[in-house]
């Protein structure tokens, strides 16, 4: 079966036979994939009902075996093991904090939002997990971010929360960054408090570049 490279992205984090819990599963094209491809079993998860026959439509379409539907509103009255994966993509950070926030939460979840990421790295922190890992893409002219967040502690300085502890190394997205600040900075005023906020970000980049 054939997916987008984000899904793909997202997949390589899953481990073979896992329960996935997809939240915001729209058609369930990655459920399937883990399913027939890595022999997990997933729940798909959506709060759009249009979205969730289109999602039944596929599982039967490909005679995808163990994927449960539930129209729900992100994880409320979900039983949730520790051993299972959640899945979040396609929403911005601020519903990802409101689905997690005081719930009970697996050891492993693998997120990408739609925007302040930065907001999102600080935010799993202080709920205790660690960014495992991170992926940046480009697909038909759209960037993603893939994080993998476990269960743990560890000691991040603000460049690892803004660009995070590893797309910091990654010289093709820190470039990109570049250029991004670079672009804002030739349209805003000189004595805007903004401005100053991206020179800083600015000087953090060419250091790690």
């Amino acid at each position: 079966m054939k997916i987008s490279k984000r899904l793909e992205a997202i997949a390589s984090y899953v481990e073979p036979g896992s329960h996935i819990i997809d939240v915001g599963c729209d058609h369930a094209l990655l459920d399937i994939y883990l399913v027939t491809e890595k022999k997990c079993t997933a729940l798909a998860i959506d709060i759009n009902q249009k979205a969730l026959d289109q999602a039944k439509y596929n599982i039967a379409r490909y005679h995808a075996p163990h994927i449960a539907t539930m129209l729900n509103d992100g994880i409320d009255n979900v039983n949730i093991n520790a051993r299972d994966v959640i899945v979040i993509s396609g929403m911005g950070t601020s519903t990802i904090e409101h689905i997690l926030s005081g719930k009970k939460l697996p050891n492993h979840l693998i997120i990408s939002t739609h925007n302040e990421f930065e907001k999102l790295r600080r935010f799993m922190t202080s709920i205790g997990f660690i960014i495992n890992n991170e992926q940046y893409l480009i697909e038909k002219g759209i960037y993603y971010i893939i994080m993998d967040f476990v269960r743990g502690e560890a000691d991040y300085n603000d460049e690892d929360y803004i660009f995070g502890p590893y797309l910091k190394n990654n010289e093709e997205y820190m470039t990109r960054e570049y250029q991004t600040v670079m672009n804002i900075l030739s349209k805003i005023p000189s004595d805007s408090m903004e401005r100053k906020e991206l020179e800083n970000k600015l000087n953090m980049i060419k250091q790690l570049i």
